[in-house]
């Protein structure tokens, strides 16, 4: 990357941080490839006074030189002021562990965020992911905004922010499938951090391919969210794996029911879900692809996030 281009990169993060208030938010995101020079890096708000910076691709010392001093000099700026910041914490996802150091202020090891009015837990300084992508926002607004009455499947359900949404959005029934308990767990602990109904939520410790009898028994569906990880090894690999899911379809979703299914590696095409939709689950029709947050550009779609919404028409 460049040290002269993080100019641009506190410019972005101190035109956008306002704006978020005490929400959770992406403020700069390189990775889209829309700012030359800075394609290994991100920031986010946490609100809370924190600042978390990502560097994914280890770079010149002249690089961590000038970010360090670019950090000092925007602490001192009013806009740091005016919003409340505290900490600037900088995770290194390109080395061992996911090494993550403090740059100004006091690291929080946990810390609660709000997105959409809803509260979660993240873990910062533990691991690669610390609890919540954000670049699913509007994937979980959507769900918020049309989960009413519905009896809804979580597949890959992580720390269950889709689950959260479905309850918050007056879901009857949420089922959570995750074979990492620890997230479910934590899923368990952000649907009571939001004074959730316990008894209308289910949390599945399993390998989905060894489950499917008793995910169907908790069916039918009104909603299955589908948003694997792009490979896990020893469990799934999307462009072997996806297909095992999507012809399962016709036994898990009620008539008129609802599929969301997800992909977020830049070499798959929105494509790719609409042909294996078609092959393995034709009573399901493509309706539309969700618009990602705007705050994730990215200099081609085709690459960005895919969030697709299936509806069954048999």
């Amino acid at each position: 990357m460049k040290p002269d281009a993080l100019k641009i990169f506190f410019e972005v993060i101190a035109d956008r941080i306002a704006a978020c208030g005490d929400e959770v938010r992406r403020v700069f995101h390189g990775r889209g490839r829309c700012y030359e020079g800075l394609e290994q890096i991100t920031a986010d708000w946490l609100g809370n006074g924190v600042l978390q910076i990502a560097i994914f691709k280890e770079d010149e010392p002249e690089f961590y030189t000038a970010l360090r001093d670019g950090v000092s000099q925007f602490c001192q700026s009013d806009v740091w002021r005016k919003v409340g910041g505290k900490t600037v914490v900088v995770q290194h996802r390109d080395r061992e562990g996911s090494e993550t150091e403090t740059l100004m202020g006091e690291m929080p090891f946990q810390i609660n965020v709000v997105e959409n009015g809803l509260s979660y837990t993240l873990d910062l300084g533990k691991r690669q992911n610390n609890g919540l992508f954000l670049d699913m926002r509007l994937g979980r607004q959507w769900v918020q905004e049309n989960a009413a009455h519905k009896c809804v499947l979580n597949l890959f359900a992580y720390t269950c922010g889709f689950s959260v949404a479905a309850i918050d959005g007056g879901a009857d029934k949420v089922v959570n499938l995750d074979m990492a308990r620890s997230s479910l767990s934590r899923g368990r602990e952000n649907h009571q951090l939001n004074q959730h109904n316990l008894n209308k939520v289910s949390f599945l410790g399993h390998e989905l391919f060894k489950s499917w009898g008793k995910v169907k028994k908790n069916g039918p569906y009104d909603l299955v969210i589908i948003d694997p990880p792009s490979f896990q090894k020893g469990s799934f690999v999307l462009t072997k794996d996806y297909a095992k899911i999507l012809r399962r379809l016709p036994e898990l979703v009620s008539e008129g029911g609802d599929v969301l299914a997800c992909v977020n590696a830049p070499d798959v095409k929105p494509s790719f879900l609409e042909e294996q939709m078609a092959e393995f689950a034709p009573q399901f029709v493509f309706v539309s692809r969700l618009e990602n947050p705007p705050e994730f550009e990215d200099i081609d779609t085709d690459s960005a996030l895919k969030v697709m919404h299936f509806k069954r028409q048999d």
